[in-house]
């Protein structure tokens, strides 16, 4: 993740995808971190490709449920980071902006949800 985050969620939660990807393709797959970059891969990406449903939301309550989703989904992702540096942890720098942006993206999302 680069300083320059765009302000444009759809863009930032996509560009979050890419680097969790980016990410999971470093961890050393073990019988420890199979299941791991799994379930990183899933709610990394998850953020945005709900966000983007929730955008396209047909009710206000609709709305709010898929922006839930991508809250639960960031902070999900920040643990999974926490448990790969755990598991790997020669990767504790690559994985602290990554952790971040998980933190960042969880609080935006936690004051959409909140209005």
């Amino acid at each position: 993740m680069n300083n320059d985050k765009p302000y444009d969620l759809e863009e930032r939660t996509a560009l979050f995808g890419e680097a969790v990807i980016k990410f999971a393709k470093k961890v050393p797959v073990t019988p420890v971190t199979r299941r791991l970059i799994d379930q990183i891969v899933g709610a990394g990406t998850s953020v945005g490709a709900n966000y983007r449903e929730a955008d396209d939301g047909v009710s206000k309550n609709d709305f709010r449920y898929k922006i839930s989703i991508c809250k639960r989904e960031a902070r999900e992702t920040k643990f999974f980071v926490r448990m790969i540096v755990t598991a790997v942890p020669e990767l504790l720098e690559e994985a602290k902006p990554l952790s971040q942006e998980a933190k960042e993206l969880h609080l935006i999302f936690a004051k959409i949800y909140r209005g």
